[in-house]
């Protein structure tokens, strides 16, 4: 099992989120589970390499 982190918020009657790995690609739908679906497939399409210059949050550990 793989667990992501996610990022949303409610505006109006939307509910718009982001994978916080990639906050960069937002995705929005009318309920959570709706938004969760679209997030999975959000993920999907950035790991494939359908979605083009992908930018990725990452953390730098310094000694």
């Amino acid at each position: 099992m793989r667990k992501l982190e996610y990022t949303y918020w409610v505006d109006g009657e939307y509910f718009i989120g982001h994978l916080n790995t990639y906050p960069d690609y937002d995705t929005q739908a009318f309920s959570k589970d709706e938004l969760v679906e679209n997030l999975k497939e959000l993920l999907v399409d950035i790991e494939s390499g359908e979605v083009p210059f992908v930018r990725k949050l990452e953390e730098l550990v310094l000694a």
